[in-house]
């Protein structure tokens, strides 16, 4: 009847009360945003908690609040994996070295991020440099890298009581022998420096596989078990080997880009200490990836994919110059040092040094050892060297 208004049809009223329901549901499940707990094994934090905290600020929505916990390196598999057992998910994001990684590909416990979640991340691994992008190959899709150094294996010693340094391993072995607990390095299976002395010394040796730790590198372990006997003892990281060396009590130990800018800018290190390259060495390129245990919920799931891709963004990636900790440490492409903080940029033009980017020009790079490969290096210097030294 005209004028008469008319009541909306059965059908029509339950499809807009079906899509008010809907839209409901998806409005309550962005009102709870989630809480966030970070585990860093790799010293990540000092390059990347600013931007973590940057994501929970711009996405109040998906992120309440971030917990950040250290813990040692060799420690986290076993943790998650017990905790994995037990039905619980107390870590959502890992942040590790080459280590950890690897062992944890090992032991099946981290989230399949490539290819099963590959539309979440079109195109993301396309923006890796090259360097890095041979290093996110060792993820083995397990995770992103995010952080890069091409590391080492260098020696870094006092000036004052170092007059002629080693440039061959060969040196190297006679200046410890000469000067017994004046050389240290820490255990590698928790130190950058130390594995990458470890993983490089086959390059500088000549060794049959560089790639092959149990039945390729008989004089690595040769060298390794000699050098043993004027090595005082492994700390368990490197900040030990790091203090011990600014106290003066050691003259010498083997490092890598950043662990010997950092503490230099921190004051652990005097300034003056300087670096030494061996001849004709090969970097053994280092990185940090962000990885995601099994078993988290698959709500914490999608912040994380997010919270992953705003990680490798350039503003993002310009904090990791930091100051100099994974030197330079931008994983992707064209992140320049002139984008980076201006804090950053006085630190490593202080305390930076101009023959590394001669050396990393120079110089051919290798990734480090696969995951199985790595874990079985870790395990072999543990029985046959660490052991030794107790």
């Amino acid at each position: 009847m005209k004028g008469t208004k008319q009541s909306p049809r059965p059908g029509r009223f339950h499809a807009l009360a079906g899509a008010l329901a809907l839209a409901g549901a998806a409005l309550s499940a962005h009102a709870a945003p989630v809480t966030l707990n970070v585990v860093d094994v790799a010293g990540n934090l000092a390059l990347t908690q600013k931007a973590l905290e940057a994501f929970r600020d711009q996405h109040p929505d998906l992120v309440s609040n971030i917990t950040f916990t250290n813990a040692p390196s060799p420690q986290l598999p076993g943790k998650i994996k017990a905790m994995q057992k037990a039905g619980r998910s107390d870590i959502d994001l890992v942040l590790t070295g080459t280590d950890a990684l690897a062992a944890g590909i090992e032991q099946d416990l981290w989230l399949k991020l490539l290819p099963d979640h590959e539309a979440e991340f079109k195109g993301l691994l396309n923006q890796y440099a090259r360097g890095p992008a041979r290093m996110q190959e060792l993820a083995q899709g397990y995770g992103l890298e995010v952080t890069f150094m091409p590391a080492g294996p260098l020696l870094e010693y006092n000036p004052a009581k170092v007059q002629n340094p080693p440039k061959t391993p060969a040196e190297l072995l006679a200046w410890c022998k000469a000067n017994p607990n004046k050389l240290i390095y820490a255990r590698p299976a928790n130190s950058g420096p130390g594995r990458t002395f470890l993983m490089g010394l086959p390059y500088l040796l000549g060794d049959k596989d560089p790639y092959d730790p149990i039945n390729g590198w008989d004089k690595t372990w040769q060298f390794l078990k000699e050098l043993n006997d004027c090595v005082p003892y492994y700390p368990g990281g490197t900040s030990a080997v790091m203090k011990e060396l600014g106290e003066g009590s050691r003259d010498m130990t083997v490092t890598v880009t950043g662990w010997d800018i950092n503490p230099r800018a921190l004051g652990v290190v005097p300034a003056e200490f300087k670096i030494q390259a061996f001849d004709n060495f090969t970097w053994v390129n280092d990185a940090h990836y962000m990885v995601i245990p099994k078993g988290v919920s698959a709500e914490k799931q999608q912040v994380l994919f997010k919270l992953l891709k705003f990680m490798l963004e350039p503003k993002q990636q310009a904090m990791t110059y930091d100051s100099g900790y994974f030197y330079p440490g931008p994983a992707i492409r064209d992140v320049p040092l002139s984008a980076a903080p201006a804090e950053s940029q006085e630190v490593i033009k202080k305390f930076g040094r101009p023959e590394y980017d001669e050396l990393i020009a120079r110089r051919p790079n290798a990734v480090p050892l696969n995951a199985k490969a790595m874990v079985d290096a870790f395990h072999k210097w543990d029985t046959e060297i660490g052991a030794l030294k107790k």
